[in-house]
């Protein structure tokens, strides 16, 4: 990343292995269910590691729109591996909204926290982002298992 300084490079190689991992897990997830459960605490663990280079960016005095995106990613990291791994509660099908409202909030605030700060970074850093971000989004809602409940009119 040419012209970068070592924390713009750290934030940026965060923002897009995010990205990438999501990516990952959202097309596991479509095509390879049981594997992308099985390894899915994966992209809550790696909240770890960006938790850390965000205190270093706000460590180096970075501007908090460069940090802001690990701290989220770790709160939604905790909160979502609680709710599905820990006290395994189905909260999208049927929608329960005290548990689906918090979780796709921290889950968008990470996004674009992530994704934002990249338009004053380089400009086409945030077009690639923003490219990837469709490609998950697209991967992430087509993923979704429809309810295996009978239709009403059969």
């Amino acid at each position: 990343m040419v012209g970068l300084d070592i924390y713009e490079s750290l934030f940026v190689g965060t923002a897009f292995l995010f990205q990438i991992v999501l990516i990952i897990h959202f097309a596991l997830r479509k095509w390879r269910f049981q594997t992308a459960m099985r390894y899915g605490p994966i992209v809550y663990a790696l909240s770890l590691p960006a938790l850390v280079i965000s205190l270093l960016l706000m460590l180096s005095g970075k501007t908090w729109s460069l940090w802001l995106g690990g701290f989220l990613y770790f709160i939604w990291a905790v909160f979502g591996y609680m709710i599905e791994y820990q006290l395994e509660i189905e909260w999208r099908s049927p929608i329960r909204w005290p548990i689906f409202g918090p979780y796709i909030f921290l889950y968008l605030a990470t996004i674009m926290f992530y994704w934002f700060p990249l338009v004053h970074i380089q400009k086409p850093l945030f077009y690639v982002y923003a490219f990837l971000y469709v490609v998950s989004t697209i991967l992430n809602l087509s993923s979704h298992r429809v309810s295996e409940a009978p239709h009403p009119s059969a």
